[in-house]
């Protein structure tokens, strides 16, 4: 990249960051961790670059959270499963931070926070929550909310992410998450659009929610089960009843959610995982900025892998994407 807009960007790069200190993120202080989210949240050219920075100075640390996204339809029970969750990683003292994706507001473009609102927290107990608008991705996740977990998978042992819940479409956050999970809810009819939308691949973990009546319960896992018999995947993807109101088999759900991890780390495919899902993202955000055109002009997504390996191991994965992003509008201009 040259003229200008290269110039232009290697001037942001050294724009100093102010007001966030690193050693208070990694001790979880909260008021700290609320900064360096407003800051990556906040659109404006000159905070956009401290966010970049903040970023490149924690890329090169440590990402020991495990990233668990929970996904399903409107009204299936993610948020009150999410509180339960919650509680049993509370108890366990551990760092759990959880990203509400919740729709956008019309008016303001804001998270209604909806999500948030439903979950409950035990009193003193060291999880941070962060609600962020969908805006108009229909996937599910903004780029802001991408940046967020990239950010918090730094500081925490768990970070949750919840996406909005708009059915089929939910499929961005496989290019983010350590572990899927997919809710669903007897006889909702959901189970048959994921089937044909090909949903069904995306999950490491399916928990039929609301399993309060035993004979509904056995018949929804049952055909969960047979969806899943066409899959072909070195995990078993485990199926279970579960009920966030009577706590029914929650901690059978975090214990399948902790063995997917587990089997990610000891077969070694987590660090290949994680860097297959970045470029993914890259992708999905080259054709929702410029579109078809601009990820051709690219080389596509061989292009962009190839782009990305050559760039310094010190920048973060927002720094490589604003820099691609940067070329791809100047030559198109």
């Amino acid at each position: 990249m040259t003229g200008k807009c290269w110039r232009e960007l290697q001037i942001g790069m050294t724009t100093r960051r102010r007001h966030i200190d690193v050693p208070s993120l990694l001790r979880f202080e909260r008021q700290a961790i609320a900064a360096a989210l407003n800051l990556v949240e906040d659109r404006r050219p000159d905070r956009q670059e401290q966010a970049l920075a903040l970023l490149d100075e924690l890329t090169v640390l440590p990402a020991p959270a495990h990233v668990v996204g929970i996904t399903g339809p409107p009204g299936v029970g993610k948020s009150s499963l999410i509180s339960r969750l919650i509680a049993l990683a509370a108890q366990a003292g551990r760092r759990l931070a959880v990203v509400a994706v919740d729709p956008s507001s019309k008016v303001s473009g804001g998270a209604l926070l909806g999500d948030r609102g439903r979950m409950q927290v035990p009193l003193h107990a060291p999880v941070y929550i962060r609600s962020f608008a969908a805006r108009d991705r229909l996937g599910g996740l903004s780029r802001e909310a991408f940046s967020a977990v990239f950010l918090l998978r730094h500081l925490c042992d768990i970070v949750l992410v919840e996406t909005v819940g708009v059915g089929q479409s939910e499929t961005d956050v496989a290019h983010i998450a350590d572990t899927v999970v997919l809710i669903v809810q007897p006889f909702s009819g959901d189970l048959l659009q994921f089937i044909k939308a090909g949903v069904m691949e995306i999950p490491d973990v399916l928990a039929v929610n609301k399993a309060d009546d035993e004979a509904l319960a056995r018949k929804a896992v049952a055909e969960v089960k047979a969806a899943l018999s066409f899959e072909r995947r070195p995990w078993a993807q485990p199926v279970l009843a579960v009920s966030a109101t009577t706590n029914l088999n929650l901690d059978k759900l975090a214990a399948a959610i902790a063995a997917h991890h587990n089997h990610l780390r000891v077969t070694h495919a987590l660090e290949s995982k994680r860097a297959e899902q970045v470029i993914a993202w890259a992708v999905g955000e080259v054709l929702q900025e410029v579109g078809v055109r601009g990820l051709t002009t690219l080389g596509g997504q061989a292009g962009i892998r190839a782009f990305w390996s050559r760039q310094p191991t010190t920048w973060s994965a927002a720094r490589r994407l604003a820099v691609l992003l940067n070329r791809v509008q100047y030559i198109l201009r």
